[in-house]
């Protein structure tokens, strides 16, 4: 009795570290960052306006008064979410961008604003208020920026953010980082950019993904981090195999004791 005992003992000990035991290379990011000595290339990041995209467009000038025609300022009430930014006691509300890739902007009309970076969009719109105001200011914002992060993530879900810029670990970071069973060398990245769909695995433990177009987000884009081998397998067990493991060696231990 006490032998098979011991013999069922050595097994759980053998199952439990052999549960334990993961790669580093398996799991950590960026593995090679320290032998490139982050000499990594300049992503160019320009983001570009979309059909469906709100857009904060503030025009102010010296004199408040010759710009107010091209505010649009509503009644004022403290802002509930990302529609809307209080400036002193009214509400700048937002442009929609439509289908057609246009806005509706006040005393100039339709603007054609798909396709056209803040910084165009701007320079733009200062030229042709410069027609009416003098040294006019146009200050833009993207008030609906959101992506998606879906898979062995702790939080999947959609998630808003404010501004346009978003690299892919700080929307995994959004999302609570990849769980143990995420795999970090095949990361999906699903974009839309209008009439396609572009996508893109990354993996995660290369600094070389810096150095991709997909490191930065843009709106919409869609992340998927698929389960690994291990996980796909043992989908019809219990994950927390391992902690019974651990329970049935401390019984099996307790029993050796009381056998003795």
């Amino acid at each position: 009795m006490k032998g098979i005992i011991s013999k069922l003992l050595q097994l759980a000990i053998v199952l439990v570290l052999g549960a334990s035991c993961v790669s580093r290379e398996k799991i950590v990011y960026f593995q090679d960052l320290k032998q490139r000595q982050a000499l990594l290339e300049d992503v160019q990041h320009s983001f570009k306006i979309q059909p469906n995209d709100l857009l904060s467009i503030v025009v102010s000038a010296y004199d408040l008064n010759a710009v107010r025609p091209f505010n649009l300022l509503s009644e004022s009430r403290p802002p509930t979410d990302a529609a809307g930014i209080t400036y002193n006691n009214t509400q700048q509300q937002g442009y929609l961008t439509a289908e057609d890739g246009t806005i509706d902007f006040p005393v100039l009309g339709k603007v054609k604003v798909a396709g056209l970076t803040r910084s165009q969009l701007s320079e733009m719109l200062v030229k042709r208020i410069s027609e009416y105001v003098i040294d006019p200011i146009v200050t833009i914002r993207v008030l609906n920026f959101k992506v998606s992060v879906l898979g062995e993530v702790a939080k999947p879900g959609s998630y808003s953010v404010q501004g346009e810029r978003l690299s892919l670990p700080e929307a995994l970071g959004l999302a609570g980082d990849l769980t143990i069973y995420g795999r970090r060398d095949n990361l999906l990245v699903i974009r839309d950019n209008g009439t396609t769909k572009d996508y893109k695995y990354l993996d995660l433990r290369d600094s070389n993904i810096m150095n991709s177009e997909f490191y930065y987000l843009k709106q919409n884009d869609v992340i998927y981090v698929e389960p690994n081998n291990a996980q796909v397998q043992s989908s019809s067990f219990n994950r927390n195999s391992s902690i019974y493991i651990s329970i049935a060696s401390l019984l099996i231990s307790v029993m050796v004791l009381v056998f003795r």
